[in-house]
């Protein structure tokens, strides 16, 4: 079993950044591939971005591409989002997810988070 906790949410004007924080307890964090996923209201959630296990591989949702990056601490347990010139359509809740294969997939993450909830004012 993989625990993942999300941190970093809260209310930002359109143009400014938030950095989201997912901490992972369990099993060995560097063993999984790691995902960001996001869900606005009355809307399927979607993938965003997601990373290797060794930070090595990025790959990213082309809404998001120049803007988002995110990245892993293996040391720290710890897979961030750093969201830039965020705009209102970024409006969300914020999953983590935790999988066995690098993958835009939802159905390949067993592993979720409780979500943190992103929203971006006009």
């Amino acid at each position: 079993q993989v625990q993942l906790v999300e941190s970093g949410g809260g209310l930002v004007q359109a143009g400014g950044s938030l950095r989201l924080s997912c901490a992972a307890s369990g099993r060995t964090f560097s063993n999984y591939p790691m995902a960001w996923f996001r869900q606005a209201p009355g809307k399927e959630r979607e993938f965003v971005a997601t990373i290797s296990w060794n930070g090595g591989t990025t790959d990213y949702v082309d809404s998001v591409k120049g803007r988002f990056t995110i990245s892993r601490d293996n040391a720290l347990n710890t897979m961030y989002l750093q969201m830039n010139s965020l705009k209102p359509e970024d409006t969300a809740v914020y999953y983590c997810a935790a999988s066995r294969v690098f993958s835009r997939i939802r159905a390949s993450y067993p592993y979720w988070g409780q979500g943190t909830q992103v929203t971006v004012s006009s």
